[in-house]
């Protein structure tokens, strides 16, 4: 039995012929034209992502002495300097001497499936550009959005932060904000607030809207201006109802309603009036089938128990 030959001949042949072609090439020549284009590419890759550094920089300045959101001068300058680096970026693989068209259709390709999978997140973007340019609230304003309530904290491009009156934070999606009724409480400087009081029908009217009138120009946290006034707003079950209707300052609304009601029903009580309130008599009566009484039933049957002799007797 003969032994195998070693099949290294095959291999080393392959190997000589590569040496070979290597030493044909010429390097200096593949350096000078590779090389230089590397160095162009390289240079303008550097210079321009400088410059898209400095342009975007001076937008964010521009947009800020122009009294624009320092939220969305920030956000339109990140934009602006990604868009200059992908023009940075396809100017030096153009310099290379790499086709950019193929590269573009694919670029294109790409953000439409990106823009489609975040569909989403583009329209909280949308609409976060949109709360920052129309300012329908700004940080600090009392607001109900969506059924939330809250001072803002914070507008960003993606949401939108409020701080609930018992210190909640609440984070809202700025496209559900910009489909939601808006109710801003801090856009006026002044705020109305009612009070609604009942008197007793037998109660002198005159004198509860003259008590309710005096309470609102006492209290110093009331505005004078919209002078406060009042009105008969129902006739209920057991009160006439007055509603006193008077301003405050947004930031002593609370302050200022809490303070009238307690003057109200301190005074309305002083002064010998009365605050009705619901009251129901409720009176139960039981029957047998016959319609007659219970109580009845059972107070003659306790005569009659009484008028029997007991058992010693017998």
């Amino acid at each position: 039995m003969q032994p195998s030959v070693p099949a290294a001949a095959p291999q080393h042949e392959q190997a000589t012929q590569l040496a070979r072609e290597l030493r044909g090439i010429d390097w200096l020549q593949l350096l000078e034209a590779w090389g230089l284009r590397l160095l162009a590419a390289l240079a303008i890759f550097m210079i321009g992502r400088w410059l898209a550094r400095r342009m975007s920089t001076g937008l964010g300045r521009v947009l800020g002495r122009a009294n624009v959101d320092s939220t969305l001068s920030g956000f339109l300058g990140n934009i602006a300097y990604a868009v200059m680096l992908v023009l940075v970026i396809m100017t030096a693989l153009a310099a290379i001497g790499i086709p950019t068209t193929s590269m573009f259709a694919v670029l294109g390709a790409a953000g439409l499936a990106v823009g489609l999978a975040l569909k989403d997140s583009l329209s909280n973007i949308a609409s976060g550009v949109m709360l920052i340019v129309l300012r329908p609230f700004r940080a600090g304003d009392h607001v109900v959005i969506a059924g939330q309530e809250g001072t803002v904290l914070e507008i960003r491009v993606f949401q939108t932060r409020l701080r609930a009156f018992d210190h909640r934070v609440v984070i809202l999606p700025n496209s559900e904000i910009t489909t939601a009724p808006i109710v801003n409480h801090s856009q006026l400087p002044q705020r109305r607030f009612d009070v609604t009081v009942g008197v007793g029908y037998e109660d002198d009217l005159h004198k509860a809207r003259q008590i309710l009138l005096q309470i609102a120009e006492s209290e110093p946290k009331v505005l004078a201006e919209p002078a406060p006034m009042v009105q008969v707003v129902n006739l209920g079950e057991s009160s006439v109802d007055l509603t006193l209707f008077a301003f405050a300052r947004n930031e002593d609304y609370g302050d200022a309603r809490s303070r009238v009601i307690e003057a109200i029903r301190n005074e309305l009580i002083g002064s010998g009036l009365n605050i009705p309130y619901p009251q129901r008599d409720l009176h139960v009566y039981h029957r047998d089938a016959d319609g007659r009484p219970i109580a009845d039933i059972l107070l003659r049957g306790m005569a009659d128990d009484g008028d029997q002799p007991s058992s010693r007797e017998r």
